[in-house]
């Protein structure tokens, strides 16, 4: 039970300089504890969370502890509960976490509570970050097109978080066309500290986006979580993480001349997965940081989930206080910003000496040796740099098919592929480039490397030079300050004349949504095998992920994409080759075309103002027209529409009461899969197109929906009927009790039949008998999904028996209430003779109290054999989670007032 906090007696008053008082803080120098000085700056953001938050309960004074002795425990993997101080979300993974919402006021409200009390308990920000189809990329409406493309496809999941913005307080919903996620995050969501009700603490977010990251280039902790995950954090639950260990990134020197960010930052990428940094968090210090602008910071910070950390983080310093003024935050609240780090040492001065920290292991960089360079051509990690650039692509032409190789044969290494464009002759060859996109993702929050890429386009305007008709061209910039800075320069009309309108403000060419090549050249690059190229400023390139016909692809700077669209090719060395014939008849090179540092600097310094970022998100509280127009209910409690394929109430509460439910066993239950080794969250969870035989299609198409109408089960994730028929269709599920046939079917183990997973789940839950599932190790893997637990427990799965799980999926499947269970070491289904074919009993004490997080419980079968599995609840909080049925029926009980 929750006892009051016992760090009360560190409650500091954080007084104004000029008289009066900001508001009291957890002061943790008070703690007179010489191990907090030596402590990495985003363990002291873990640490300040746990001390604010300790009620013995769901914060012991015991993870303080470990967090305060971080050098010694982060090595031994240690849990500890962390408390966000608030949570991120993208309209996606949004819809489904308002739909829980609704349904528990439904369900409070059935139960005789106060439905209005179930809101958020930490802010929510919540982005419609669309996503943009860029078949309309070199119109002049281009942003105007997608936007009524997106409205109509999705008017409805958009209506319905309108509505949520209405009928929960502390829920922020900004509306379509005002950004993509993390960058709004970045420019106007970021408090990095917050004051609640007069309490002063850092900000830190988990968001439901894997770049949310961003963030951390702005001294807010951030990183991307699962659904359910930020489902429990925004109704006040505590995420079990490992403590990390921190790697120490030494920054010195500055960058050369010509030099970009983005440079840096595939270097960056390229060092720090050569370390190993998964499951840890990335800390920038050094001299060289005073030389990085925050853009450049959080261009580093973006890249996070491409070298694999769980953070890229960039401690608070006068650098992040004049990005705060640039955008608009206001002067009183940088004060109070500022006051209350410095107080609480988590503020970096370059003037002071600086006191050394402790990390886990240690990186250095010399800012002085970073080069142009991009990554390619199948992984973002595979740094080039440029001057190597042309003699790499003839290496991997060469070189044997894999991350660095394509094989084609000598002789076909000259091929030209001659076709006609709308009537003009046209030719391509292997590494011309067919895709030329500035994306939304990494690059757009930067002024200097969009500026850059906008004066490359204008030099090469002045010369004359073109960018051949068939290059699919598009510039999808991460918030529309952008746009008033491209206007402001000047410079939008020169990027316009080469083909590179703006297309909308979200995820574009980076996550696929490229669109079609226009047929004649998509004709040519497939009838003649030719490797095609595209280059973009994103941060993924990852084989098939940007379009199905460009085999190579790169990752470069905004100015850099520009530079290579107009040269037409990959195969290319810039410093002796020319990128095309000006006007004059003359040879235009590269370095012709190419700003220097203190050009864009300057361009930066006159067009990139303080009102352009206020003008912006004005957009959020005014809205747009097509936003404004939607018409919404004002009610408290949600319409259901039964006849909605895209929004619908779950059955989760279905016959909920005030009493918890209790510990329960499993009795008698069939087997519905029996897996190996590594199932992924992918295996498990509804994602990508819907497949035309699959149960979710024949469900849409009963419900009198067109097949070019089915959208992805990611648009349709607010609908549980669809998503619990997607769960486990993936194509490549290996079952073994199909023994041996890959597919998403099993085995109606009563009557042999075989049948989709969906259809033999229901005749198991129509005829009353529980189903378990038998896996191997590192069951779960893979990015943490919501769906990967909602989708079991609306199957009818009671238990996982595992060899072991993925952590956060093992947290998802108790917060469903769902048991997981695991194996003892050395036994598993194959050794304990086990086939799936058996009947399953989990026998389980019938008091909550009589469980221990952790021991020993009897399985037995009905075919005499049994065996010991340990249960796997970690916490008593997550014995609470499994005694009420789940997180969501917890938190439902508790706001009403039951007993725990």
């Amino acid at each position: 039970m929750a006892q009051e906090n016992p760090f009360k007696s560190i409650l500091k008053t954080l007084e104004k300089p000029d008289g009066g008082h900001f508001g009291e803080y957890y002061s943790l120098p008070a703690l007179n504890d010489p191990r907090i000085d030596k402590l990495p700056y985003s363990i002291k953001i873990l640490l300040e969370s746990a001390i604010r938050n300790c009620d013995e309960f769901q914060v012991k004074s015991a993870d303080v502890e470990k967090i305060i002795d971080w050098e010694n425990t982060s090595p031994k993997q240690v849990e500890i509960p962390f408390k966000p101080a608030r949570v991120l979300l993208q309209d996606l993974t949004g819809v489904p976490a308002v739909v829980d919402l609704a349904c528990m006021r439904d369900a409070m409200k059935k139960l005789g509570g106060d439905s209005k009390k179930i809101n958020p308990l930490v802010p929510v920000d919540l982005v419609i970050d669309h996503s943009v189809q860029v078949d309309v990329a070199r119109l002049e409406n281009a942003l105007q097109a997608n936007m009524e493309l997106e409205f109509k496809r999705n008017k409805e999941r958009f209506a319905f978080l309108k509505w949520g913005s209405n009928a929960f307080d502390n829920m922020l919903v900004v509306p379509p066309g005002s950004g993509i996620v993390h960058q709004v995050n970045l420019e106007y969501l970021g408090r990095v500290v917050f004051n609640t009700n007069g309490v002063l603490y850092p900000d830190s977010v988990v968001g439901t986006d894997s770049h949310t990251t961003m963030i951390d280039g702005l001294g807010v902790a951030g990183w991307g979580v699962g659904g359910i995950e930020a489902e429990a954090a925004m109704l006040g639950q505590p995420m079990s993480m490992v403590l990390p260990g921190v790697v120490g990134f030494k920054l010195l020197g500055k960058l050369k001349d010509g030099v970009t960010a983005t440079d840096l930052v595939l270097t960056v990428t390229q060092m720090l997965r050569k370390h190993g940094v998964v499951g840890k968090f990335v800390e920038f210090y050094g001299e060289g940081m005073s030389e990085l602008s925050l853009a450049d910071r959080a261009t580093i910070a973006n890249m996070s989930p491409e070298y694999g950390a769980t953070m890229g983080f960039f401690p608070v310093d006068h650098v992040t206080l004049q990005y705060l003024q640039l955008t608009g935050r206001s002067d009183e609240t940088i004060a109070m910003i500022e006051s209350y780090l410095r107080a609480n040492k988590m503020f970096v001065d370059y003037n002071e000496p600086q006191i050394e920290k402790v990390y886990s292991s240690y990186l250095e960089l010399n800012l002085e040796d970073v080069e142009p360079c991009i990554s390619g051509p199948k992984r973002p990690h595979d740094r080039v740099p440029l001057k190597e650039m042309k003699a790499d692509w003839h290496a991997c032409l060469d070189n044997r098919v894999g991350f660095k190789g394509f094989a084609i044969p000598k002789e076909s290494q000259n091929k030209v592929a001659k076709f006609s464009f709308h009537g003009t002759p046209a030719e391509l060859r292997h590494g011309d480039v067919v895709i030329a996109a500035i994306t939304s993702c990494t690059n757009t929050s930067n002024p200097s490397v969009m500026l850059g890429a906008a004066l490359v386009a204008k030099k090469a305007c002045e010369f004359g030079l073109e960018v051949k008709p068939w290059i699919k061209t598009s510039l999808a910039p991460g918030s529309g300050v952008v746009t008033k800075y491209l206007e402001k320069s000047g410079l939008q009309k020169y990027m316009n004349q080469l083909g590179f309108h703006i297309v909308g403000y979200g995820c574009t060419t980076c996550i696929g949504n490229s669109g079609d090549i226009d047929e004649s050249v998509s004709s040519a690059i497939a009838e003649n095998d030719m490797v095609a190229a595209a280059v973009l400023s994103g941060n993924r390139n990852f084989e098939g992920r940007i379009h199905p016909l460009t085999r190579a692809n790169y990752l470069a700077s905004p100015p850099l994409v520009v530079a290579y669209a107009l040269a037409g090719t990959v195969d290319i060395d810039f410093e002796t080759e020319p990128i095309g014939t000006g006007k004059d008849g003359k040879q235009v090179f590269f370095r012709d075309i190419w700003p220097s540092s203190e050009e864009v600097a300057n361009v930066v310094q006159s067009s990139v103002l303080p009102d352009m970022f206020k003008a912006t998100y004005e957009a959020i509280t005014k809205g747009n027209p097509m936003w404004n127009q939607l018409s919404v209910p004002s009610s408290t409690l949600y319409a259901w529409d039964p006849t909605s394929t895209y929004i619908h109430e779950p059955p989760y509460f279905q016959d909920m009461t005030m009493s918890p439910p209790g510990p329960h066993g499993v009795k008698d239950a069939y087997c519905l899969l029996n897996f190996g080794d590594s199932i992924t969250t992918d295996h498990i969870s509804p994602a990508g197109s819907i497949h035309r035989d699959s149960p979710a299609a024949k469900y849409l198409m009963e419900h009198g929906v067109d097949r070019r109408d089915f959208n992805t089960y990611g648009s349709r994730r607010g609908n549980d009927e669809i998503m619990v028929r997607g769960t486990f269709a993936n194509i490549r599920l290996v079952n073994k009790l199909l023994q041996g046939e890959v597919g998403p079917k099993t085995i109606h183990i009563p009557t042999g039949e075989k049948l989709s997973v969906y259809d033999v789940a229901m005749r198991y839950k129509a005829a009353g008998q529980d189903t378990i599932i038998l896996a191997g190790a590192e069951y779960g893997c893979g990015s943490s999904r919501d769906w990967a637990a909602k989708g079991p427990i609306l199957l009818g799965v009671k238990a996982v028996i595992a060899k072991s799980f993925e952590r956060i999926h093992r947290s998802n499947l108790v917060g469903m209430g769902v048991i997981p269970l695991c194996f003892k070491a050395g036994e598993d289904a194959d050794t304990l003779g086990l086939t799936g074919h058996e009947r399953y009993t989990i026998d389980l004490p019938s008091s909550a109290s009589e469980i221990r997080p952790g021991q020993d419980v009897t399985v037995t079968t009905d075919s005499g054999k049994s065996f010991t599995c340990t249960i796997r609840f970690d916490t008593e909080v997550e014995l609470a989670y499994f005694d009420h049925g789940g997180i969501l029926q917890y938190v439902i009980r508790n706001l009403i007032g039951a007993k725990q």
